[in-house]
């Protein structure tokens, strides 16, 4: 008796077998004489291909042992959730995670569509995706922090997928739409509300500098520095990856100055979890022994202790935007290439006045 093929043999079957059929439909265009966007229109069932196209294209599928309008006739968008490299790996139930995951959810419904969310942290795993999706269609696609560009957005133009970028990890050109938040502000914002209680000597936890939007908040905290007379001080300036860990860490350092900080802004809320972490390992409080402002404002942060000052960017208003940037895109409506929506502070109890 053949023994059952392990679970690696039968992935790599199915693989083989999304590149034969992505083979199969690049082979029909060619013989067309049309994209290879064109072919998958026609066989996920859409209307915006000539019907002497469609008729002819539709022969050729048929023969090849598809049939054409068979696969979508609902909407399908796809949700790509990926990371700038020396990130944490980002999964569907990270609370920043789940916010967009709703918004996209909740936009999607509202139109009759349905989303698949899929992980994508490498190019190995784009292609991988943009081969099951040219097979299976989508109505585009919503890729969060990761930036395609070159080949990857050659080849998503080929097979006729549209895509929108949620908080892009750089700045996009012109050819690529995006929906972010106003980050420089946000920053600006955090470093004035502790400014306004008093602080003077104020730390900040950034990013990695390699993500734009990291940079943008650690440029706010500067500039409101700067605007309000107070020298910025290098060695309370540091960059992690934004994770607890990395605010515990490096708010371990700072706490550990002989001239240690009153307050630090931390670049997201998990970063500002792990300054309160940091504290209760130092046997220190906040906001009695320091100050902590976090960025994001997810679900829990209203549960920390004590309840997190924050950023709130809105992240499921804007994974809902690029949704219907998406959805503009298929009617040819004119739009802008990048949209940013506006952060606001949320004040809670981890933020005082410093001790006299």
């Amino acid at each position: 008796m053949p023994r059952k093929p392990t679970q690696p043999t039968v992935l790599r079957e199915r693989a083989a077998g999304v590149r034969t059929t992505a083979r199969s439909l690049t082979s029909i265009a060619a013989t067309a004489g049309v994209s290879v966007s064109t072919v998958s229109k026609v066989l996920n069932g859409r209307t915006d291909v000539a019907p002497a196209t469609r008729e002819r294209i539709g022969l050729l599928l048929r023969q090849h042992g598809y049939q054409p309008g068979a696969r979508l006739d609902f909407g399908v968008v796809d949700l790509l959730l990926g990371l700038g490299k020396g990130q944490p790996a980002m999964t569907q139930h990270d609370p920043w995670t789940e916010q967009l995951i709703h918004g996209t959810v909740e936009a999607a419904a509202e139109a009759g569509h349905s989303v698949v969310v899929t992980p994508v942290d490498s190019a190995e795993e784009f292609d991988r995706w943009l081969e099951l999706a040219t097979v299976r269609g989508t109505h585009g696609a919503l890729s969060v922090v990761h930036l395609p560009r070159g080949t990857e957005l050659q080849r998503l133009a080929a097979a006729g997928i549209p895509v929108v970028v949620i908080d892009p990890a750089t700045e996009p050109g012109p050819d690529v739409r995006s929906v972010g938040t106003t980050n420089w502000q946000g920053g600006l914002t955090a470093a004035r509300h502790l400014i306004e209680l008093g602080h003077r000597r104020i730390a900040v936890i950034g990013g990695l500098p390699s993500l734009w939007s990291s940079q943008a908040r650690v440029d706010g905290y500067r500039s409101a520095m700067l605007e309000s007379g107070l020298a910025v001080d290098e060695r309370l300036v540091s960059h992690e990856e934004f994770s607890v860990h990395g605010g515990r860490r490096q708010a371990t350092r700072l706490l550990s100055l002989a001239e240690r900080p009153t307050a630090i802004v931390a670049a997201n809320d998990a970063q500002a979890f792990g300054v309160l972490q940091a504290l209760r390992d130092l046997r220190l409080r906040a906001p009695e022994d320091l100050s902590v402002v976090g960025f994001d404002d997810v679900p829990v942060a209203a549960w920390a202790a004590p309840p997190l000052t924050t950023i709130r960017q809105p992240l499921a208003a804007m994974a809902a935007t690029a949704f219907r940037m998406l959805r503009a895109g298929e009617s040819g409506t004119a739009q802008a290439h990048h949209v940013e929506l506006a952060t606001s502070l949320v004040v809670r109890g981890s933020t005082a006045p410093p001790r006299a």
